[in-house]
């Protein structure tokens, strides 16, 4: 540790400074009261173009981005690129979608996705299936966001598992006190430090090892040397990878923290003008994915064989302390804000869609914030105990998993924002096969070591399910979630055909045509008062 005393200084000092502007956030653009979930959990729904940005930007680009990503190229090769086109596929995507979502849920005041699909299809079961599996998916996440920071204090040779749990509960303090706030403010400084740090990186780095031409030479020579082939997709791998861009991509809008926050957005316009901008974070991506490549080239050695270490490794030996020191918070920090967001947005789900649904219909805008408050912590330190007593290699297959899972909810959520024609019961048996398909196929599937062959873990291993188990005669892979989500509508279709034949009631939609349109300005165009009912009680169908 003592040889890292410039970059611990550094990190620790910069770690104040924002658990310092956590904790002020809570009188950031502050409402009239924080005990509601509009003001805690979402904000006030009043942020503008800029902070909407930092926010999304640093929920949807996490510890992910910057540790498992480049850990993946620097194991596996090109198949960790994947991450890009996914996320220039994503926007087009939320634009057509999540600006329904926005709009229908300022009519309404939904919190959550699962609050839209119970107003929606008329079912609580639906629903509450819709905040399990959105809290379920979530939980690998936020622990994904752990393993960033351990990675780090791994490399400044902080041992044991305290700096872990002190620097998670100033999180989980500041994220009680200030809500969605917090991370709000907070992004500003990690999405500086992240831009600065990958700007250094992409031109610093490639001058001391030679130029781009000298990396991508050492790559190509280290995979063949491994495997008999270079850093290029095999052919074998190019459907898994189309397969695994596509299906991440209309995943990732199904989580509940994409969902909160654009409900957090003051207008359609922010979230329109968000999806045009968003994707100059795709650029930065792209030169994040090429650290895995660096450190090949630099012959980075990984802390005790974990690959989530490479980069910080890489920033280790390449920057001078002082800017290591930097980059080491620039991770840090582009960890803690994705987890308050997530902790948050499950919060939320749990709150809305299971507590007050079937345990407290009663309950009060300030009780329901109280008890968000106190499920954030649980999700948080549960995360916390994930990392601690399981402690996984791979932080990417934390992630890929948790995408196969919430790409269920697509029919209910994704596809009931522009119709309703899947009956409440069909999308229920849709959920429960998809469901059984991911997690028997996921079972299945080893970890292998890209270099020796050998079986890692037996099972859980990864998201890529060979088609030759199928019976088919080919060495081509396709991740699991578009198996899954397959077999969720041919049965959610089949089923729905069944119930409709046989009359059977498919519920009262709660919602408007004209709701999907609504803007700030509009009618109507508010949060729920604090004593009225969240459910319209006009029969409309759509």
């Amino acid at each position: 540790m003592a040889d890292h005393a410039v970059q611990l200084t550094i990190f620790t000092f910069l770690f104040i400074v924002i658990a310092v502007m956590g904790f002020a956030a809570s009188r950031w653009k502050a409402g009239e009261t924080m005990h509601h979930l509009d003001e805690w959990g979402l904000g006030g729904r009043k942020f503008g173009t800029w902070v909407s940005w930092f926010l999304i930007g640093g929920d949807l680009y996490t510890a992910y981005t910057f540790v498992a990503v480049p850990a993946l190229m620097f194991g596996a090769g090109a198949i960790g690129f994947f991450a890009v086109p996914y996320t220039i596929v994503l926007y087009p995507l939320v634009f057509l979608v999540l600006i329904r979502l926005w709009s229908v849920s300022h009519r309404h005041g939904f919190v959550t996705s699962a609050d839209f699909v119970r107003a929606r299809f008329d079912s609580r079961t639906l629903a509450l299936l819709v905040s399990v599996t959105g809290i379920i998916a979530t939980m690998p996440y936020v622990a994904l966001q752990l393993v960033g920071v351990q990675a780090v204090l791994a490399t400044m040779g902080v041992g044991g598992k305290w700096p872990l749990v002190v620097a998670f509960l100033v999180l989980a303090l500041f994220t009680y006190s200030s809500g969605l706030r917090a991370p709000a403010l907070i992004a500003f400084v990690k999405d500086t430090l992240i831009y600065i740090v990958i700007i250094v990186a992409v031109i610093y780095i490639p001058s001391k090892l030679g130029g781009y031409d000298d990396i991508f030479a050492a790559t190509s020579k280290h995979f063949t040397d491994a495997a008999n082939q270079g850093p290029l997709l095999a052919e074998p791998s190019q459907m898994l990878y189309v397969s695994l861009a596509l299906g991440s991509a209309l995943a990732l809008m199904l989580y509940p923290h994409s969902t909160t926050a654009i409900l957090a957005a003051g207008s359609r316009d922010v979230v329109k003008r968000n999806m045009a901008l968003l994707p100059l974070y795709s650029l930065m991506l792209g030169f994040l994915s090429l650290l895995g490549f660096f450190a090949i080239a630099a012959g980075v050695e990984p802390v005790d064989g974990d690959a989530n270490t490479i980069v910080p490794v890489l920033f280790d030996q390449q920057f001078p302390p002082w800017f290591a020191g930097i980059a080491f918070a620039a991770i840090g920090i582009g960890a803690l804000v994705p987890a308050a967001i997530m902790s948050i947005a499950a919060a939320n789900t749990f709150t809305r869609n299971i507590y007050k649904e079937y345990f407290r219909p009663d309950a009060t805008p300030k009780e329901e914030t109280a008890v968000a408050k106190i499920v954030s912590l649980v999700v948080k330190f549960g995360a916390l105990g994930f990392i601690i007593f399981l402690n996984p290699s791979f932080a990417i297959d934390l992630q890929l998993i948790g995408g196969v899972i919430i790409l269920q909810t697509l029919p209910a959520v994704g596809i009931g924002l522009f119709t309703r024609w899947f009956h409440r019961g069909g999308l229920m048996a849709g959920w429960a096969v998809g469901m059984g398909v991911a997690l028997t196929l996921l079972y299945q599937i080893p970890k292998i070591d890209p270099v020796t062959g050998d079986v890692v873990k037996a099972h859980f291993g990864g998201s890529g399910y060979a088609l030759s188990k199928f019976g088919f005669d080919t060495d081509y892979s396709i991740w699991v979630g578009m198996i899954a989500i397959l077999a969720n509508l041919v049965v959610a279709v089949i089923v729905t055909l069944v119930l409709r034949a046989l009359n059977v009631s498919g519920g009262v939609d709660g919602t408007r045509p004209a709701d999907y349109f609504a803007d700030s300005g509009d009618e109507d165009v508010t949060g729920p008062e604090p004593e009225t009912d969240r459910w319209p009680t006009e029969p409309v169908i759509a």
